[in-house]
């Protein structure tokens, strides 16, 4: 159960309950038993993937080259319209080249994510905005964030698994998962970098709240 719980299982549904004296009839002592499915009921589609990523380099491709077009309709898919953070990572020759995300689900996903991806191509202040005749070398990679989750230690922090978010006052950072593992970086290194991101000292996760999330990564190939 808690291994499940670990991989994002959040359903719960009992099958059956009994216990010994129904069986047995004895009354002395009982002994219950009971069986359940337990499962994790996120998880986007392949099409619906499939879907996210057309929305994202159509939203960057409109704004890059010509006026975007505000009508767009909202798919017909329930997770797609649900709120959620997510960000938008764009890559050039594998090189990173902007990624931009709402850390908390402020709109639904699907818009949130056309919106991440205009934001990383053209706002990301660490580069210059994205131009035309770059359009055909990108590459887009979307990570779909689960709720924070506080952790007190860092035996919590899992590589791999674990992206982390850090808060102290008015200061803030967040990294991917998929960061620590191409920096093939250990928990504490981890640690430090999302404190550098927040502009924060390197050891001030010690004093800091720290949050751990889970990402939902895919992206082109």
């Amino acid at each position: 159960m808690l291994a499940l719980k670990e991989f994002g299982a959040r359903q719960v549904s009992l099958l059956h309950s009994t216990n010994s004296q129904d069986v047995a009839g004895e009354s002395s002592y009982v002994v219950g038993y009971a069986s359940f499915v337990i499962k994790n009921p996120g998880g986007l589609s392949d099409e619906e993937k499939a879907l996210l990523l057309e929305l994202a380099r159509d939203s960057v491709v409109t704004n890059v080259i010509e006026e975007p077009d505000k009508t767009i309709k909202p798919p017909e898919s329930k997770k797609l319209n649900e709120k959620k953070g997510c960000f938008v990572t764009i890559k050039e020759q594998g090189k990173l080249r902007g990624c931009i995300g709402y850390v908390f689900p402020k709109k639904p996903l699907y818009q949130a994510v056309m919106e991440m991806a205009v934001e990383a191509a053209l706002h990301d202040s660490r580069f210059s905005p994205v131009i035309q005749d770059e359009l055909s070398n990108l590459k887009l990679e979307i990570s779909v964030l689960s709720e924070l989750q506080r952790i007190r230690s860092i035996d919590e922090i899992q590589i791999g698994r674990d992206g982390l978010y850090i808060k102290h006052k008015v200061q803030s950072g967040l990294l991917l998962p998929q960061v620590a593992v191409e920096e093939r970086w250990s928990p504490i290194q981890f640690l430090e970098q999302t404190c550098w991101k927040a502009g924060l000292l390197k050891d001030a996760w010690k004093e800091a709240e720290v949050y751990k999330f889970n990402a939902e990564i895919f992206g082109d190939k």
